[in-house]
Formats: C-alpha cells, structure tokens, sequence
C-alpha cells in the first residue's frame, strides 16, 4: 500500500476522534447493547490492500473514542472487520452509541444484525453425470474449483473429503486451515470458524457436512443408509477443491457472520459460493447475502443460494437478487418403501431410510396418550400442526414404549414423502394415503395395520416433481425477474454425516450417510455444476453460467411428460423456475444472456432505490444520477416475467455466441392464444465465437381479461435449444 495513502488514512482517523465526543448514557434501555452492522464509504484514493490493522484503525474512527478508542486489537464489543463483501464492520453498540455512528461523515447504513436459518448416491446417475456423453465424461468433474460453502462447519475426517488423486490447489488460492493441529489436504484446503471466537469449524449438526459433500464429495463406493440407497456416493464436482466457513451453529446464523464468510471467500479466492441459508425477505440495501453476493459477482464469483422452505404458497421465495441464481427442491427416482398395510387390505406405499424386520398387524393408535395406551401398538402421528419433526416424534414414540410410527404427510404436502433415518419401525405416507388412514380410524372399531419395508427401487415415476415445500415466486422484492431461478435435487437426499444414525444396535458403517431434505439440498447441487461449468470454461461471467443452466433445463421429467407439482398439477414457471437442472446441456448451452455489473446497478435504480442504498449494495456512489435506469424487463436476463396489468411489453434482449463459431439461429416463440408474441429479428446468423446479437420480443394482451399466461421464447440451431420462460402474471 502507498505509505503517503497510509498516512493520510491514519490522518483521517486521527482528526475523526479530535471530534468524537463522549456518548453518555442515559436509561438501562439505552445502555444495553445489540449487535450491527455499520456500511461505511471509503474516503478518496482508498485502497483495499491495506493492512489490517490500518483498517481497523479506520473503521474505529467511526465510533465513540471513549468508549473504542483506537486499538489495532480491542475489546470484544468490536466482532467483524470487512474488506470484500462489503467495507464496514460488526460491533456490539448502545442505541445512543448508533445514534452517534449514524450521524458520522462517511456511514452509509446502520442496521441491526438479524438471524437467518439453515434452507448423495444417486443423484449423479438421476442427472445423467455419469452416462456416456454426461458432464463428466465430457469435460470433467471440476479439476481447478474451488467451491466456498457457507453452513454450519464440516467433518474433516470423513471419507467423502479424502484427497487421494486431487491436485494441488490453483495458486491464486489464500485461505487457510484451522481445524486445530489436523492439516487441510488438497480436497478440504480451507476451513475457518468466524463467530464465536477462533474455534475450529467443526460440525455440530450435520448440515454443513451434507451440503458439502453433496457439492463437491469424493467418490464412496457402498455408501447407504443403514443400507438403503446403497451406491457410489459422490458430489456434483468429485475433483473440485472444498472451502469450509462456520457461519452457523444448530440455533441458525446471524448476518454478521455470514457477512464475516463471504468477505472471507471473496479474500481467499474461491469460484463458486454455496449458501444453504435463507429466512424473510429483505430489500437488497438490508438483504447480508444480496449485498455479500454482489461484490462476489464483481469478483467473477457465482453464488448458489437456496430457494427457501415457505412452500407451497406463493411469494415465499427467498434469496431473490437476480446476481444470485436461486434454487427450488425436487424429488429424485429414489424410493425406499415402507408399505403400510391396513386391516381392510388396503396398502399404501410410504417411505423409511431404515428397514428393519416387517412389522406384524398391530392395533394402531390415534397420537401419543398414556404408556398404557401406547405400549407395543403402532402409534399414527399427524404432521398437520404439529412442530415436531419425524425423528422428534419417533423418539417419543419408543420413549412411551411404541412399536411402530406412521408418519402422517401434511395436507399442503401432497403426493411428497421423506425417507427419514428412524430409530424404530416407521414410514411416512403422504397426505392423499394421510387422508384415507385417518378415515379409517375414524370408522373402525378396533384398527389394524403392518408395515412392510421393501428395500430400496429406483426408476420410480413421476420424478422429478416438486418438492411441496419449495418456496414459489413471484418474487417480492423484485416481481418483473423470475424466481426461482432453477429446481434440482432436494429430497431424500444421501450425503456425508458426522454423526450415528438409526437405532442405538446400528453398526460404525452405517454412521457415514444421511438422507435430508430441503432446499439446503439443492442449492449445493446447482454449486457443484456451477464448478463443473465454470472448469468448461473458465472464462465464462456468473451470468453466463446461470444463463447455460437455465436456458438449457428440463421442463419434461424422466418419462418426458411435463413436470408435477407435489399436488400432481402441471408445475407452474413459479414453482421451477426455467425447469429442471440439465448438467449435460449447460456444459455447451449454445447462446447465453451475459449481464454485467452496469446493467444490475441500472436495474436497481430502475426499482426505485435511492442513491445512497444502491452504493449500500454496489459501492457505486451517485449511481443513478440524471435519471440512468431501466426496468426489471431490460436486465438482460435468460427470463421474461411481466404484470399482467401492463397489457403489453416491448424489451430487447441480447445473446452471445459460445457454440460453433458459424451458426444460425430460428426463433420459436409459444405463448397461449390470449397473448400476441413476436420477435425481430425472426433469425439470428453468427460468423464468430463470442459474437453477439440483439432482438426484440414484442408480447400484447387484453389486461382486463389476462390473468395469467406461460410460454416460451426459443432459439433452435441444429445442435442446440436455447430456451427462456415467459410469464405474464
């Protein structure tokens, strides 16, 4: 760093305390203290590269002297110092103590640190990543990668993050490895903890573990649970590299961590982020990871956010900044039955990660009463209303003697059902089956019922479907973009575990996997394509590499029918996004709408943000000045919603050419007969790699009568189908 700029810096420093005064206290209210997070501006000729501790004089300027003063290590009220996601810092303060940050020169943004919640064998194969012509035949499985997971830490020992075959690290690679006297290897080469103190990044939950084995884990051959699903479990990018930073613990995680890890990732040089983490919606000048997220995307850094769980209403989806590519829960061709067999004769087909001895007829039960009631009878629990999870009440089953657990789906469930690890003989049927076993009860006497587990099958249909708890769009902070973005992978599904599961008499091999479900799941399944592609072409924007996964998804499922919601219903744009996740075709989508950071600062003043809060997010200061915008509409993005209200859109588009250099391209343009669709030009002829070309789509309707209208805007070459969604809603 420039000494003079050093100089000055600390200059500045100096004359800010000269005018500090001293913040006096008055009632207890007042005085206590709550966590923020302070956004500041950087003064003229600022550099990033300077030191820490020189950054940490700066930042504490900004605070009350009396009570900081100008430590280059103080006291702990002082937690996080950012330099790459956003410039600012965490601290613990008093209300008067923010009432005098947020009048000092040079603070944007004050605001109070909030808690955001946590959001495989045979998922590979389901994708088509191991056939003859699959992603990792073709290109590779994600040599070079480096993939930065936010969660809740990782279990270093476990088998799915052994190195044997990787390479060495790309040198560009800074982080390091505190796991507390055990080295990182060349699969594992990051590992930090960044709250509560300087502890190593262990597991203590699990989730993490799954997350980042399900992104990027090694090659385990005879991986199951308690051997079901058994197979060769594997992430999506076997031979990327895996970066762990603890953001949360088992409670969730608070913004300022999160903020802390990805200002830790964008330092160390990871490619790709995946964040399993979501909770309400928050404009994107308030939104941690929006904000985080963009100043990856500055750095070439595609980020992979989850969808959320709010599902199956509509406008619960999360993570909906368009510079993230969000992703939705889908079911894969997996089954591990567990048949539940009434008195009457009638059988339904639900599902139990663990397959113990077929259960004999037993009397059934309505809920949990006395011992006396309970004891040696199959207990049927009803998840409508209930806070409980499978396992919670499985445990409280055997505890009041038990036999035997169905697991009733929820009535917004629908035809969905979850393989969980049980500790006793259980299954869980979905919410039609649910229905029908309550009604039985109801009307018998004395009800009767068997369960019959029938091992593992594969190839089951409709699959994919939608996941019911999948949070569906349209957006609320920014309606006019499409979210999600993409559905892959997120039910039932195997990845690495720290911990033992199933009953207490199973053995050490069946501890290593567990079965989860959640958009947590699929979120790392769209990281580890993402690396995949990114290895493809690593020149490639993370605009780029959402466009090819999303103009190259799937909107048929295995046996080319269109896909399902959990209800059975023709899934809507709102609940898949662009479809589901095609790993194959991304790898050479053909075209791709690129988006560049000017286009995302003009969209954000096109939403109405003011100057102040779009340089909160961007860092970009006076950025829509002289009225430079545009709509949701003309962010050149890879899909096209609209309200209906409007009756009409005109918006131009634009396409580069990563296929063969010399290629032609016809449009076919499919909306229902209530919208009037074109497109000019109808053709498109490329002579060069990397060539661009601009077209206008045209849509009309009648607003009084159009509700709600899907379609598809295509462009067909002789190899390729670049496909966006279009929704009027």
């Amino acid at each position: 760093m420039d000494p003079r700029l050093q100089l000055s810096l600390l200059f500045l420093a100096s004359l800010l305390a000269c005018a500090t005064p001293t913040v006096t206290h008055g009632s207890r209210e007042r005085s206590s203290q709550s966590t923020y997070i302070v956004r500041v501006r950087p003064p003229p000729n600022f550099s990033i590269d300077m030191s820490s501790d020189n950054l940490d004089t700066w930042y504490r300027s900004f605070l009350p002297q009396s009570t900081f003063g100008y430590r280059p290590r103080g006291p702990t009220r002082f937690i996080h110092t950012y330099r790459e996601a956003i410039l600012g810092f965490a601290v613990n303060l008093t209300k008067d103590e923010v009432e005098y940050v947020e009048k000092r020169d040079g603070v944007l943004k004050v605001y109070e640190d909030y808690l955001i919640s946590l959001s495989t064998t045979h998922t590979p194969d389901f994708l088509g990543l191991r056939s003859n012509g699959g992603a990792w035949s073709s290109i590779g499985m994600g040599e070079g990668i480096i993939i930065g997971v936010l969660d809740t830490g990782i279990d270093f020992s476990h088998t799915s993050f052994d190195d044997e075959g990787m390479k060495t690290p790309p040198a560009k690679w800074r982080g390091s490895c505190n796991f507390e006297g055990v080295k990182c290897n060349k699969k594992l080469i990051g590992g930090r903890s960044l709250f509560g103190g300087t502890y190593p990044p262990k597991d203590p939950v699990g989730h993490g573990t799954h997350t980042a084995s399900t992104a990027a884990g090694r090659s385990v051959e005879g991986a199951s649970v308690l051997g079901n699903g058994n197979g060769t479990a594997a992430g999506m990018a076997p031979q990327a590299h895996l970066a762990m930073y603890q953001v949360c613990d088992g409670s969730g995680c608070f913004a300022k961590d999160i903020l802390a890890g990805m200002d830790a990732a964008i330092v160390d040089g990871v490619d790709i982020l995946s964040i399993s983490l979501g909770g309400r919606t928050h404009p994107f000048h308030e939104d941690t990871l929006a904000i985080g997220a963009f100043s990856a995307m500055r750095k070439g850094i595609f980020v992979s956010c989850s969808a959320g769980n709010s599902g199956p209403a509509p406008r619960t989806v999360e993570n909906e900044a368009p510079w993230v590519l969000t992703v939705g829960a889908s079911t894969v061709d997996r089954q591990m039955k567990a048949i539940v067999k009434l008195g009457d004769g009638r059988s339904f087909v639900g599902e139990s990660a663990y397959q113990p001895s077929n259960l004999d007829s037993l009397p059934l039960v309505n809920e949990l009463g006395r011992p006396t009631e309970v004891e040696g009878k199959i207990v049927v629990c009803d998840l409508n209303g209930s806070g409980s999870g499978q396992l919670q009440l499985g445990k409280s089953v055997q505890d009041a003697g038990g036999a035997g657990m169905i697991v009733l789906g929820k009535e917004e469930g629908g035809q969905n059902t979850f393989a969980a690890a049980h500790i006793l003989p259980a299954s869980y049927v979905n919410a039609m089956d649910a229905a029908v076993i309550r009604q039985y009860m109801k009307e018998t006497h004395n009800p009767m019922a068997s369960i019959v587990f029938d091992g593992t099958s594969l190839g089951t249909t409709p699959a994919p479907v939608v996941a019911y708890f999948s949070s569906r769009g349209p957006s609320t902070q920014t309606p006019g973009i499409l979210k999600p973005d993409i559905i892959g992978p997120g039910v039932n599904i195997i990845a690495a575990w720290p911990f033992k599961v199933g009953p207490s008499e199973a053995g050490e091999k069946n501890m290593a996997f567990n079965t989860l479900s959640g958009t947590s799941m699929s979120a790392p399944h769209l990281s580890g394509i993402a690396a995949i592609i990114k290895s493809a072409h690593p020149d490639w924007s993370p605009a780029a590499i959402k466009s090819a996964i999303m103009t190259t998804s799937n909107l048929l499922d295995g046996n080319k029918k269109p896909i399902l919601d959990e209800k059975l219903n023709p899934a809507g744009y709102f609940s898949i996004g662009a479809g589901h996740v095609n790993p194959s075709g991304a790898i050479n989508p053909g075209l791709i709408y690129d988006t560049d950071e000017e286009q995302y600062i003009l969209y954000l003043c096109g939403l109405g943000y003011t100057d102040s809060q779009v340089e909160i997010i961007t860092h970009h200061k006076g950025a829509c000045e002289q009225g430079r915008k545009i709509s949701e509409a003309e962010l050149n993005y890879p899909s096209i919603a609209v309200s209906a209200s409007t009756g009409k859109l005109v918006v131009n588009r634009t396409v580069t050419n990563v296929g063969d250099a010399s290629s032609s391209y016809t449009v076919d343009i499919e909306m229902p007969k209530e919208v009037t669709a074109s497109v000019s030009p109808s053709k498109l002829e490329f002579t060069e790699s990397n060539e661009k070309k601009t077209f206008t789509v045209s849509l009309t309707w009648d607003a009084s009568q159009t509700k709600h209208a899907e379609g598809s805007l295509k462009w067909v070459s002789e190899k390729h189908v670049v496909r966006s969604p279009i929704v009027v809603f």
